[in-house]
Order: structure tokens, then C-alpha cells, then sequence
């Protein structure tokens, strides 16, 4: 089947049921078909896995992971799209449709067992679907997400370029950009082009951090003011003279001309490390 038929099958069922794409909560629906098998072996799936898909759309990829994966749990917070869902995938024995916002959903709420996330994410969702597993008590085995190409290259960003995204992504697990998507792969067209990009979760962080809130309040912190030298940052940050920022660094053996997407995970936990003795030291 070609990517024009996709294409034509996508308006046929927006048409058949009434539906168009809702600009605000920037739907896009997949149309290329090449792009399904780069996802479902990026995702690794077999008759065992279960997978929560945040915003199925048509269920064009939900068709696809339903024939390779035990079962899908698709979450839609469009409730007309939910509805064709259901209609769609009633027949189905390992599909469930959840109409509700995936930030207000607790994974363990609908699995019990290991499982894996697959998405198409709006821009303006990304960082929030991010945090909402990566934070979660009982974390996804791996991620394939379907985000911006710029929001994937920050993401999988090498040091030089880092944000507070990418640590926190990194503190958590591996991300891999698996393909560049074409904005035309896309009905309507959006844009810009997008990325599928694969994030493997560790079981435990890398780094040798006990406390995450202040270890990301300390990251948070070294990226107040944007490229500005980390000494600087960090005292406008944490509200602290810049003597006390130099010495955190020096103890830290942090050059302290250095800009805070230039640091890896593991200076920034070493900067942790110092900064906790001291907050304990000062207590």
C-alpha cells in the first residue's frame, strides 16, 4: 500500500466519522507507511510486551503494535477520537481505549506488568510526557517517541549542547534518534520534519544520586541564565554570593568559566555531591 493510499484512508475516516485534525492540541496524523516498521522494531516488541500508546489518533500505528505486542493500552484524550477508537478496535482482544489526558494517568493505575511507551507527541506536550514517566513510580523498560526533530536533537544532545531536558533524560536513561520523519509524512502537513527517537531506561540512575529533587533544583539552577558562565548561573540560581559558587565549583574541579550545557551527567552529579555536603555541612 503506498503513502498516498494511507493518505487517502486517513481522510476517509476523518470524513466517515465527522472528525478533523484539532489544531490545538496539534494533531498530525501519521501517513507514511514506511514509518510504522522503523517504529515497531525500534520498540522491540514481542507476543509478551505490553504497550501504552499516548495519543493513537486513527489507530494507524495501534494496528500495527496490537498484531506485534500482547497488549496495547491506548490512551486518547480526544474524546471523538476515543470513539472511533473504541468502534475501531472492538473486535480486538488486546486493545483498550483510555479516553483521558496521560498526565492525569498513574501507569500502574492501567498495567501490573513491565511495559513500553510508544508515541506521537505534539511540541507542546513533549516535555511534560517526558517528565510524567520518567518520573513515575514503576518506569517504562523503553520509550519510542515521535517528537520534533529540534526537540530530538536537544534530547539525544552531546556536551556543548545540553539543556535541563537532555540531563533529565539522561539521569534517567539512553536516547538514541532512530530516524528523521519528513514534515510530509504527515496529514495536515505540519511545519517542521520530526524524529523517532528511542530512550532506554536503566534500572537504576548511572550517577550516585540520593536525592533527585535536589540534584535537579541544582541543575535547574546552573541553567538560569543561558550560556552565561556556570559560576554566574549558579549564584543567580541558587540566590548565593558568586564566591560561594566559585567554591562549590573549585571543590567540585568544575572550571568555573564553564557553560552548564557544556557539564556530563557525571560532573553534574559530582557538583551535587560538594553542593549537598555543604547544605549539610550548614545545617
Amino acid at each position: 500500500m503506498t503513502e498516498d493510499s494511507l493518505l487517502a484512508q486517513t481522510r476517509r475516516l476523518l470524513r466517515q466519522s465527522g472528525l478533523r485534525a484539532r489544531k490545538g492540541l496539534g494533531q498530525h496524523f501519521l501517513v507514511d507507511r514506511t514509518v510504522l516498521p522503523v517504529i515497531i522494531s525500534a520498540a522491540g516488541l514481542s507476543a509478551s510486551d505490553t504497550v501504552i500508546e499516548v495519543g493513537p489518533g486513527l489507530g494507524i500505528l495501534t494496528r500495527e503494535l496490537a498484531k506485534n505486542a500482547g497488549r496495547i493500552i491506548a490512551v486518547e484524550l480526544d474524546d471523538r477520537l476515543a470513539d472511533t477508537l473504541e468502534k475501531t478496535f472492538a473486535s480486538a482482544g488486546n486493545v483498550s481505549v483510555v479516553n483521558r489526558n496521560i498526565l492525569d494517568i498513574a501507569p500502574s493505575s492501567v498495567t501490573d506488568r513491565p511495559y513500553k511507551v510508544v508515541a506521537n507527541l505534539p511540541y507542546y506536550i513533549t516535555s511534560p510526557v517526558l517528565r510524567h514517566f520518567l518520573e513515575a513510580a514503576v518506569k517504562p523498560q523503553r520509550m519510542v517517541l515521535m517528537v520534533q526533530k529540534a526537540v530530538a536533537e536537544v534530547i539525544a544532545a552531546e556536551p556543548g549542547k545540553r539543556s535541563l531536558l537532555s540531563i533529565s533524560v539522561l539521569f534517567y536513561g539512553k536516547p538514541e534518534i532512530i530516524r528523521y520523519v519528513p514534515a510530509r509524512s504527515f496529514y495536515p502537513v505540519p511545519e517542521v520534519d520530526s524524529a523517532i527517537i528511542r530512550i532506554d531506561l536503566y534500572p537504576q540512575p548511572p550517577v550516585a544520586v540520593t536525592d533527585e529533587t535536589s540534584f535537579f533544583n541544582l541543575v535547574r539552577a546552573g541553567f538560569t541564565a543561558s550560556r552565561k558562565q556556570l559560576a554566574n548561573s549558579l549564584a543567580q540560581g541558587l540566590q548565593i554570593e558568586k564566591s560561594a559558587s566559585l567554591s562549590l565549583l573549585e571543590r567540585a574541579h568544575i572550571a568555573p568559566q564553564r557553560r552548564a550545557e557544556t557539564l556530563t551527567l557525571d560532573e553534574w552529579a559530582q557538583l551535587w555531591q560538594v553542593f549537598r555536603e555543604e547544605r549539610d555541612r550548614q545545617c
